[in-house]
């Protein structure tokens, strides 16, 4: 593929605000998990909760879309001059140009979990302000941003669980390699609600502490929630130094197990393959991994196996949610995120939370992190069913 240039991006997460904060929080080696206290949820488990979520106000003429999710995109929507960008890109291009393509797994889905415990004593109904279409349905969260910023371009949801805002780059890669948008809105929104919480926690696979991937003793994920957005535009002249691209993109699926990886990694490391391919790259160009990495004994036993059986033991790599924890369906755009900021700022983040790895596990991870030069991140996201993408960004200059 040509590649395509990101120069405006931004995330919400309960590691912090904006890029600034994200970026400080990655140097620190700074954990953004807590005890769990959201909402009436009772189990032992950490998760990462974004502050004053439940405070941000939506646009009056959007009301109807109020829930949690869109809450939570509308506050990353404010940061980082990113409303701002994306009008002059709507200015330029027109309103019919710039697409919208988000990821979520949930969406707004506590929305109806709060209207469950509002119905009607006698018929059961759901209360009559209850608007399933703007708050729970997948395409809530691209419907809002979609109207939110006045665009008229085609607009899609992709939810195939945590792999899907890494799949939206794919979607507007190949809306852009068609001609039919000139830009793109791509990103992720999930937020924290009972469902996931307790449905992870009934899957035994929520660590009662902080997760740790890649740890000899890691044993389950912490649940977080988080909002990050990408402005996808077709490359020109007037690109600076420290901007990113998106320079390719691998998509596979497993088809092994509803819930766990192949256990070889067969289709993490086709993942991988495709997008060195699509990027015309070879796994020695690659200058450090950000992992899918959830912190469960399997997720990262398989994703090792894959990593090191196509960029061998040496290439560094590490995963970031043992700061953030595991966004979901967000997961994908917010370590795209930190990818950029890696780049722009020569920063290998550290495994936070990872104290003995796993030395079964022969990928290169780090426990600390490193600072230098880097030209290219390769960004895996790799979800249920075996839905897997696998991006690659780099420097412009």
């Amino acid at each position: 593929m040509s590649p395509l240039i990101i120069k405006t991006f931004t995330a919400a997460s309960c590691i912090g605000r904006g890029l600034e904060q994200t970026l400080g929080a990655l140097i620190e080696e700074r954990s953004g998990l807590e005890p769990c206290r959201f909402e009436t949820v009772i189990l032992d488990t950490h998760v990462g909760e974004v502050a004053g979520v439940d405070t941000q106000p939506l646009p009056p003429e959007l009301g109807r879309f109020d829930c949690r999710n869109n809450r939570l995109a509308e506050l990353a929507l404010r940061l980082d001059g990113f409303d701002e960008a994306v009008a002059k890109a709507a200015s330029r291009w027109g309103s019919r140009r710039v697409g919208v393509f988000m990821g979520t797994s949930t969406s707004g889905i506590l929305q109806t979990e709060l209207a469950y415990r509002r119905r009607d004593p006698v018929s059961g109904e759901l209360p009559p302000d209850f608007d399933y279409g703007a708050t729970h349905n997948s395409f809530s969260v691209a419907d809002y941003v979609r109207r939110r910023f006045r665009l008229d371009g085609p607009a899609a949801a992709v939810s195939c669980a945590c792999a899907s805002s890494a799949k939206v780059f794919a979607t507007a890669q190949r809306m852009l390699g068609s001609d039919l948008i000139d830009a793109a809105v791509i990103g992720g929104v999930d937020s924290l609600c009972l469902t996931t919480l307790y449905g992870f926690h009934s899957l035994q696979l929520c660590s009662p502490a902080p997760c740790r991937p890649f740890d000899t003793a890691r044993d389950g994920i912490s649940i977080g929630e988080a909002a990050a957005f990408a402005l996808l535009e077709r490359l020109s002249d007037e690109a600076a130094s420290d901007d990113v691209l998106l320079l390719g993109v691998g998509e596979s699926n497993d088809a092994y197990h509803m819930s766990a990886p192949h256990p070889e990694g067969h289709g993490a490391r086709r993942a991988m393959q495709l997008a060195l391919s699509d990027a015309h790259l070879e796994p020695g160009d690659i200058d450090y991994i950000n992992l899918h990495g959830t912190g469960t004994p399997s997720n990262d036993r398989a994703e090792s196996q894959a990593v090191t059986s196509v960029f061998g033991a040496t290439t560094p790599c590490s995963s970031t949610k043992g700061a953030t924890g595991h966004t979901l369906g967000a997961a994908g755009a917010l370590e795209a995120v930190i990818a950029a900021l890696a780049l722009r700022h020569g920063l290998m983040p550290a495994g936070v939370n990872t104290a003995n790895v796993d030395p079964t596990l022969t990928a290169n991870y780090l426990k600390a992190k490193r600072v230098g030069p880097i030209a290219r991140v390769q960004s895996n996201s790799f979800g249920f069913g075996g839905s897997n993408c696998s991006l690659i960004l780099g420097r412009a200059g």
